[in-house]
């Protein structure tokens, strides 16, 4: 018989991202979320800047990515900045995973990044801060309006449906 419980780990996310307002919401592709929430599978999770925009009726809206594209992507999660003032790098932050804890790596990121209110990255004297269940990340600057909370998954044991 198959074994159940490694399909359950190999679907299911280790942890998520839940987007905690309405313009961290809007900059994720909705292919990439399940209501509010970004489900991190694989680690690293690479988080960035979406470059391929336009403008279209005064709004900001992502263009099609090129199927036939060959070249690897540098981020998992392509997040569009609609700010005058960019508050997310191209190449922004990672979250990456030791066995049971998990770390926020700044990516050299220009604004930084927060974490409970504790800069990371861009001029901080520190690039990685691990990571707790129902920590706060601020992508940018302190008053970035993209801001996620981190929760963690792997805790939880998923009884089966009969």
């Amino acid at each position: 018989m198959t074994d159940k419980k490694a399909i359950l780990e190999k679907i299911l996310p280790a942890a998520v991202l839940k987007a905690l307002t309405p313009a961290a919401e809007q900059a994720v592709p909705p292919a990439a979320m399940v209501d509010d929430i970004v489900p991190l599978r694989n680690f690293p999770y690479r988080v960035g800047r979406e470059t391929r925009v336009k403008i279209v009726d005064g709004r900001v809206e992502r263009t099609e990515r090129l199927q036939g594209d060959t070249a690897q992507p540098s981020n998992d999660l392509y997040l569009v900045d609609e700010g005058h003032l960019l508050n997310i790098s191209r190449e922004h932050f990672q979250i990456e995973r030791d066995d049971d804890k998990f770390y926020l790596y700044d990516r050299g990121s220009s604004n930084g990044t927060y974490v409970e209110r504790r800069q990371v990255g861009g001029g901080a004297s520190e690039d990685t801060v691990e990571l707790r269940d129902g920590d706060t990340i601020i992508v940018g600057s302190k008053e970035s309006p993209y801001i996620f909370q981190f929760i963690v998954l792997d805790d939880f044991e998923v009884q089966p449906c009969r």
